[in-house]
């Protein structure tokens, strides 16, 4: 280990003890690692994250009534009613609780099955044909 030190440390004092050979070119050689490291924890901490952030922050905002959200806690419920810096989430039929909003982690989508079957739920309540499913699509 001190072997592979030692000459690297004496190299770099060696080189600037005979001040001719020290120049531009050493100076962007010791720059280049320290800018080739700054790069890489840009694109691979700094740049993600900040991406997610946005993406988090958009979607606190987007939040409305009728969302199912899950929680930071792991409680699932529907928004009730959305305020300022909190929302009331409906978890049970008599159960609101209010949660600042930045504890919601995210907005449960709605799966292609549920759907069909709210679709089925009020063909039976109102006994009508079933309507295209593309068209019921195209209207929202």
């Amino acid at each position: 280990m001190n072997s592979l030190v030692f000459p690297l440390l004496l190299g770099g004092s060696q080189a600037a003890a005979d001040g001719a050979s020290a120049g531009p070119a050493s100076f962007i050689t010791s720059i280049v690692p320290f800018a080739a490291i700054i790069a890489i924890f840009y694109f691979l901490i700094i740049r993600p994250q900040n991406k997610k952030q946005k993406e988090t922050q958009k979607m606190l905002s987007a939040l409305k009534k009728g969302d199912r959200v899950v929680t930071v806690g792991g409680i699932h419920g529907t928004i009730q009613s959305v305020r300022e810096s909190s929302v009331i989430v409906k978890v049970d039929d008599n159960t609101k609780i209010e949660f600042s909003r930045s504890s919601v982690s995210g907005v449960e989508a709605v799966a292609r099955e549920d759907k069909a079957e709210k679709i089925e739920s009020r063909e039976e309540k109102s006994g009508d044909a079933a309507p295209d499913e593309n068209a019921e699509d195209n209207q929202k």
